[in-house]
């Protein structure tokens, strides 16, 4: 079904998903279930597997997971306050970069044994993919199941569940170019990858620093 062409039929469908998704959060409270799962659950619901709405754009599938994604880390970064991460700041880092890398590599190990056949960088794109927590769902579970942290663990996770994503995207973007047949070749990987990778990376770091 292709309704992207019908304005009437786009505001119908996309009212009612939201009405869903409302009642989905409503219930997930209650329930204990994340919300994130009853959300992908409503997308498959209402995809092509399901009611048969078919969504092919690859470009504003991109636009919309990363003005989503901007408006998750805003409101994070609003939520957060600089006088409790600041004793914890370098540890969520390190967990934010060398962590999730850890996490990649580990989870890629045991996808490698335990699927036997599995090429290995295959598996790495798979453990880079899901490396990173969300901070998201992350504070939705502690909320559905009452979970109070104490001391610096809360800071802590909140800082790190928020900043890992930009090294997760990294390790994804890298796997995929070695798949795509980059000669490896130590650090000469990274810059090949993407020559204005690092360049942007620290010209955005330093202007949402600066703008926060």
């Amino acid at each position: 079904m292709s309704f992207f062409s019908n304005p009437s039929l786009f505001l119908l469908v996309l009212g009612a998903l939201l009405v869903v998704s409302v009642m989905a959060n409503r219930a997930s409270d209650r329930m204990g279930i994340p919300i994130m799962l009853m959300f992908l659950g409503i997308g498959m619901a209402a995809g092509s597997d399901g009611l048969g709405l078919q969504f092919t754009s690859k470009e504003l599938a991109n636009f919309i997971g990363i003005f989503a994604l901007s408006l998750i880390l805003f409101s994070g970064g609003l939520d957060t306050h600089w006088k409790s991460i600041r004793p914890v700041l370098w540890r969520a880092l390190g967990l934010a970069t060398f962590g999730v890398a850890l996490t990649a590599v580990f989870l890629a190990l045991f996808v490698w044994w335990a699927f036997p056949g599995t090429p290995f960088l295959h598996a790495l794109l798979l453990s880079s993919i899901v490396s990173s927590t969300d901070a998201a769902a992350v504070f939705a579970i502690m909320r559905s199941r009452g979970v109070s942290l104490k001391g610096h663990i809360r800071p802590l996770l909140e800082l790190e569940s928020g900043s890992n994503d930009p090294m997760a995207l990294f390790l994804t973007t890298a796997v995929l170019a070695l798949i795509g047949g980059l000669p490896t070749g130590g650090g000469a990987v990274c810059l090949k990858i993407n020559p204005a990778m690092f360049a942007k990376t620290g010209i955005r770091g330093a202007c949402g620093g600066g703008g926060g």
